[in-house]
């Protein structure tokens, strides 16, 4: 082979080569760009990977959630569960303990009517003992009511003429008989009593009017019946009002409710013996200036921490028990510093419990001060176990944190809040005395439904809240609801 045949062969052979060499580069950028595809893929469904975990691991939370360990109310719970109580197992026995009043019937020593059950005969010979003197006897009472009789009760007014001047004079109808026939007080109130306290739909109110009294009465009588009470109870509202801006320690709370279909909201404001209804449409801080009790205010209010409360210059005071029910939650999931800070703060509410049995307005400050640092340790723990989440290098907004950073956010936030039941011995542990004014509100809605106009809202607000002050001093609920429809309400005590 010359060298100008090799030469052309090298030159086709390295042509070759090149063409190889080319598809080769070829494929190999196929393969890049196919496995940049890839990657692109795998790394977006990591993102909905981790999307998906976090969504599953909010729904499992949330469904871990019920009344025990949340501020869900037992009606939402979904499934049945095995109730666990935050309250700790006494060592009393079940039943009524030593001490109790009981309140069993007691004989009278007045009677309306005696019947006499006479012998007559010998139960063994059969002998005739009407002419034989009683020797002993046994007494027995029967307490029952008598069958009741409407009382139609006319009053008539006479008219005389002066002879001297001829003017006609007529005489005055008691106070109260407007109308030429009207139920009276006693009626009304019975009328009232059974909307208004005892909760019954307006139907039904009239059908035991029926049954019980034989009165026939409309639903719209019982309306304005409800309306003339509630228009004699304004002024002693306004006293309700201003004597719970005078006191020490209030409870506060709120609840949703409908009225005429659109969503409002049941203020309460209590103490022990007075207590307070707003209905609005708002939650937050309009309503509390409607209600016009914390603006004045400058003691202690307890509360569930509505952000709304905090607005306002007096002194507040956490209920412990929707903490311990976020803590409940978060224990259930593991979290050690969540359980051991639910139980210091059951053993502060124990020492406090104590110290209130022994007569003390407040506990040793050297015994607060190591409370409150053990508390604040474990506020510490959390924090290191649960850092505060950032969000990544170019997104934009606040980042959404965990529950647990969240209670130590609100915990820290809210400290003083959450330790003045430590601190003044005044203060409950929880907000019950509020939850329990309120659960009668739930009830009437579940029984009722809602309110028909915020007429009718408000009134039963004002009814509701003069009956609850009664019931809590004592007084006759009855009789005050017919002086009050006579135009003399009984004030209670402020």
């Amino acid at each position: 082979m010359t060298i100008e045949e090799e030469l052309v062969y090298v030159r086709e052979e390295n042509k070759v080569l090149r063409e190889q060499l080319a598809q080769r580069d070829e494929t190999i950028q196929q393969q890049q760009e196919l496995l940049a595809e890839q990657n692109a893929v795998i790394q977006q469904h990591g993102e909905q990977m981790s999307s998906l975990s976090e969504q599953m691991k909010a729904l499992r939370d949330r469904l871990a959630k019920d009344s025990h360990n949340s501020h869900l109310p037992p009606s939402s719970d979904r499934f049945v569960r095995t109730p666990k109580s935050l309250r700790q197992k006494s060592e009393k026995k079940s039943g009524g303990q030593p001490g109790h009043p009981g309140s069993s019937l007691q004989f009278s020593s007045t009677t309306d009517e005696i019947t006499l059950q006479q012998v007559e005969r010998c139960e063994a010979c059969q002998h005739d003992l009407h002419a034989v003197a009683a020797c002993g006897g046994e007494r027995r009472q029967v307490v029952d009511l008598p069958s009741p009789r409407v009382v139609v009760r006319e009053y008539r007014a006479e008219q005389k003429q002066c002879p001297h001047c001829q003017h006609i004079t007529r005489a005055a109808f008691p106070a109260g008989v407007q109308a030429p026939i009207q139920y009276g007080p006693h009626i009304g109130a019975t009328a009232v009593y059974l909307v208004e306290q005892q909760l019954l739909p307006l139907a039904r109110a009239c059908e035991v009017m029926s049954d019980l009294l034989g009165v026939q009465m409309s639903e719209g009588t019982v309306c304005d019946l409800i309306k003339r009470c509630a228009g004699q109870l304004a002024p002693v509202e306004q006293q309700i009002t201003e004597a719970l801006t005078q006191a020490e320690v209030i409870h506060q709370d709120e609840t949703g409710l409908y009225v005429a279909g659109k969503r409002h909201w049941m203020h309460v404001t209590c103490t022990p013996t007075l207590t307070h209804y707003h209905v609005d449409a708002s939650r937050g801080q309009a309503a509390l200036e409607a209600i016009g009790i914390l603006p004045h205010f400058a003691g202690i209010s307890i509360h569930d921490g509505w952000g709304s409360y905090f607005l306002y210059d007096c002194e507040h005071a956490a209920c412990i028990v929707h903490l311990l029910r976020d803590l409940v939650f978060l224990a259930e999931q593991g979290i050690q510093w969540a359980a051991d800070l639910k139980t210091l703060l059951l053993d502060m509410k124990e020492a406090t419990d104590q110290a209130r049995e022994q007569g003390k307005r407040w506990l040793d400050p050297l015994e607060v001060v190591d409370w409150e640092a053990q508390f604040l340790r474990l506020l510490d723990d959390g924090d290191q176990a649960h850092p505060r989440a950032t969000a990544p290098p170019g997104k934009r907004g606040r980042c959404k944190q965990s529950d647990a950073r969240n209670l130590l956010d609100r915990l820290r936030k809210q400290q003083k809040a959450v330790l003045t039941f430590l601190e003044d011995l005044r203060v409950d542990f929880d907000n019950n005395l509020a939850e329990r004014d309120l659960r009668m509100v739930k009830v009437q809605q579940k029984v009722s439904g809602c309110f028909r106009s915020e007429v009718f809202a408000q009134a039963f607000a004002r009814i509701r809240g003069y009956l609850s002050t009664l019931r809590k001093q004592g007084l006759p609920l009855l009789s005050s609801l017919q002086a009050t429809l006579c135009g003399h309400p009984v004030l209670p005590s402020l």
